[in-house]
């Protein structure tokens, strides 16, 4: 959903499309990939170039991160002074082909003293894979404010486990003194509703222009409330 908004965040079924309109930020700058997952594989590598658009080994939030960084170091991205995450549907979609994502839970990726110093691919876990992330983008950026959208409720997979994967990531979030939006609580789409008539979606998952719009307003009005308190 955060890729449909193009890497300028200028198409309509973007939501990030209506953040950048509501916010107005001298830059925005999207290195989101559709398919995408927090969670890595044994196979996952550094890979800046791929762009399959579906579950892949080297699809994965990692990379984004690694694209985030490359261009930073290229001197064609300044440093962030707000960085966003969205993601989490497809790990809980494919969670078939991600055999180990719900086995740590946040307070084990926080007590798991080797995690930051492992490679990439041993990182297969949706709470370790969240902390690892994440200190990557502190250490680089400590100045930026980071804050994790979770999943949005979709008609693809059980919304017991999209909440469930939620918890796990808010309070990763809350661990390292970050900031998170319930997208599966506070967002437009519900999948009760968009089973019965897609009106916010076009297909269960992804949005509709009307709740891309919907989504980038309110997560603009979170980030504005938190920003002014």
């Amino acid at each position: 959903n955060t890729w449909l908004g193009g890497d300028d965040c200028s198409k309509p079924k973007g939501w990030n499309k209506w953040f950048r309109d509501k916010m107005q930020p001298k830059s925005c700058r999207s290195y989101a990939r559709s398919g995408a997952t927090w969670t890595n594989t044994e196979e996952t590598k550094t890979n800046v170039k791929e762009n399959i658009g579906v579950l892949g080994n080297d699809n994965v939030i990692y990379n984004q991160i690694q694209r985030l960084f490359l261009s930073f170091d290229k001197g064609k991205q300044k440093a962030p002074d707000m960085i966003l995450i969205s993601a989490g549907t497809n790990d809980v979609w494919f969670d078939d082909k991600r055999p180990e994502v719900w086995d740590m839970t946040a307070e084990e990726a926080f007590t798991d003293s080797t995690l930051a110093s492992r490679d990439v691919s041993a990182v297969r876990t949706l709470a370790g894979a969240v902390r690892y992330g994440c200190l990557m983008l502190k250490s680089k950026f400590p100045e930026a404010r980071i804050i994790i959208l979770t999943p949005m409720q979709t008609t693809a997979a059980p919304t017991e486990k999209i909440h469930r994967a939620s918890q796990i990531m808010e309070e990763c979030a809350k661990l390292m003194d970050m900031e998170v939006i319930r997208l599966d609580t506070e967002s437009c789409v519900r999948s009760e509703d968009e089973q019965k008539r897609k009106r916010f979606t076009y297909d269960g998952t992804h949005t509709s222009v009307e709740g891309a719009r919907r989504n980038g307003y309110m997560i603009a009005e979170r980030v504005s409330e938190r920003m002014s308190d």
